[in-house]
Formats: structure tokens, sequence, C-alpha cells
């Protein structure tokens, strides 16, 4: 684990989640009548916007403070967990309701975007995600002979 993700970790008092743990978190949120926001971070490598995130996720916990929860993807897991959050970017932040994705936004966005899209998201209306578990259009590269 890189030493942002560490940091995010420890000043925001944020729990880790895997793919064994993530049910258990987001049942217990659930039984608080909060949604969660996830983090993949794609820990840090080679993407510059894996810190601005960083930054920001706190905040937005603050700013969403009686009604989010926080926590970050195990960077181990996060492959194994895209498909079933619709997060194929990294970074990206979910908002889940329940055990679904209601929400993905990746990479940097705006405070007034953030909050905007996050209030959105809140409404108990908003549907979950729907649609294929992968991404839309594969590319493949491959070496000529």
């Amino acid at each position: 684990m890189s030493p942002l993700l560490r940091r995010l970790i420890e000043r925001a008092r944020l729990p880790v989640v895997d793919d064994l743990s993530l049910d258990d978190f987001l049942d217990t949120a659930s039984k608080e009548r909060v949604q969660v926001l996830l983090f993949l971070s794609g820990d840090g490598a080679n993407r510059p916007e894996t810190g601005d995130v960083a930054v920001v996720l706190p905040e937005l916990l603050l700013h969403f403070s009686d009604r989010l929860r926080g926590a970050v993807i195990a960077p181990e897991a996060e492959e194994r967990l895209r498909a079933r959050l619709h997060a194929y970017v990294s970074p990206s932040l979910v908002v889940m309701r329940g055990p679904e994705p209601v929400g993905v936004l990746p990479k940097i966005w705006d405070w007034a975007d953030y909050i905007a899209k996050i209030e959105g998201f809140l409404d108990l209306d908003a549907p979950a995600i729907a649609g294929p578990n992968g991404p839309q259009v594969e590319i493949v590269f491959s070496r000529g002979a």
C-alpha cells in the first residue's frame, strides 16, 4: 500500500474493505440508515489524480457526514470488485445504497460537481446502476509477428 493511501486511511480513520468484508460494511451502513462512499485508488500507480481524490474524500465525508460513511477498497481487491461496483477507472469514488452502486465518480471533479452528483445519488429514488457488468468497449493490443 502506498504511503499516500496509508496517510489517508490513518488521518481520515477510514476502514479498508475487500471483497470478503465489503458486504458486512455495507450491511452495517444500511442499519445506520446511511449510504457508503467507496474509494478505489489504483494505489497511486501512474495515476496523478489519486492524490487529488485522496484530498477531496475526507472533505466530502465531512460535508455529507450525516448521510455517508467512507471506506477504502483494499488495492489488492480492486480488480475483483470493479465489475460489481461499475468502477472501471482509477481513481474512482462509488456511492452505494445497501449492496447496490448508485453512482460512480471517476477521476477528479470540481467541488460543486461532486456536491451536486452525490446529492443526486443520495436521493432515495435514485436508481441503482443497471447495465452490463463490464466495459462497453474492450481494446486489445497485440504484437505483430
